[in-house]
Parts: C-alpha cells; sequence; structure tokens
C-alpha cells in the first residue's frame, strides 16, 4: 500500500507540475538583455531597461542596442538620445551618419542634458554633422561645463583645444573636406 502510494506520488508530480499556472511562466528570465530587449520592443521603458543598452552595445550588439536605445529615447531618455548619436557618428548597427549623430547630441541638450550639450557643441564647433558655428558651439560647451561636466570644463581650461578631448584616431573624421 505504501508502495503504491509512493508510485502515485511520483508519477502524478510531473502533471500536477503543469498545473500550477497554465497563463504563467515559471522563473523567467529577468535580467538578461534578452528580456530587456523584450521589454522595450513592447513599450516599456525605465532607468534599468534603458541603461542595460550601455552594456548590450559593449558587447558589440549594436543593432541590438540601437533598438533599445531608440525605444528609449522616444520615451525622454537622453542618456540613450547621446549613445545613438555615438552609435551613428561610428556607423555602429547602422550607417555612418553625422548629421543624425548631431540632431541626436541636439536633442538631448535641447533637454537639458550635459553630455547632449557638450556633444553638440563640439558639433557646432567641428561643423561636423551640422554646420559649423565657433561661438554657439563655445555657448553649449560652456552650458556643459556650468552642469559641472568635468571634460567640458578640461576644454575650456584650454581656451577649447579640440585637440584636448578627441582621439588622435578620430582626426581623419574631423578634417575638412575641402
Amino acid at each position: 500500500m505504501r508502495l503504491a502510494l509512493i508510485a502515485t506520488i511520483v508519477f502524478a508530480g510531473p502533471t500536477l507540475a503543469e498545473d500550477v499556472d497554465p497563463g504563467g511562466t515559471l522563473n523567467p528570465q529577468e535580467l538578461t538583455w534578452e528580456s530587456m530587449l523584450d521589454r522595450a520592443n513592447n513599450g516599456e521603458t525605465g532607468m534599468v531597461i534603458c541603461s542595460t543598452g550601455y552594456a548590450i552595445t559593449k558587447k558589440g550588439e549594436h543593432e541590438a542596442a540601437r533598438k533599445l536605445f531608440e525605444a528609449c529615447a522616444r520615451d525622454g531618455y537622453t542618456g540613450t538620445m547621446t549613445w545613438l548619436s555615438q552609435l551613428d557618428n561610428n556607423g555602429l548597427g547602422g550607417d555612418y551618419d553625422p548629421d543624425a549623430a548631431a540632431a541626436w547630441d541636439k536633442r538631448a541638450a535641447d533637454l537639458g542634458d550635459p553630455v547632449g550639450k557638450f556633444n553638440y557643441g563640439l558639433n557646432l564647433m567641428r561643423g561636423h554633422g551640422i554646420a559649423k558655428d565657433e561661438a554657439l558651439g563655445r555657448q553649449y560647451v560652456d552650458e556643459a561645463a556650468k552642469d559641472g561636466l568635468a571634460v567640458a570644463q578640461r576644454l575650456q581650461n584650454t581656451d577649447y583645444d579640440l585637440d584636448e578631448v578627441t582621439p588622435d584616431a578620430d582626426n581623419w573624421k574631423y578634417a575638412p573636406l575641402f
């Protein structure tokens, strides 16, 4: 009798477990970048979801990061706008597009983001992705410095010497075309 009871429990266990929650997912993947992308694709954004894009792009999955950043930018997360600028400015996960990069920086700057202000100021000072306007570019850099952005303050302290903040490897990108 005892053996029959044990056998019934053992063999009925899987059947009973399957009926626990037929409408849900047991033990869902909550903190994977794939789950964050799924959540963003379903219209959900937030600081944790949006910050995951950084790890995704550092992993080299630029197209996936771009999708997540676009969802977050749509909802006003300015840090993701500056990341989209970086992707566009380097042809990561899409074409090299300095015009789009400058537009993302401007959008972030208009929303008060210090990095957006700094980057947009650099774009203006270089004439990269937008018409050159050194005076307006310096104003944006000054705003970023006033907001406490250390790299903007460093640029001010060098009398706006762009070589101070530009890696040598990128000089070709900012050189005049004519």
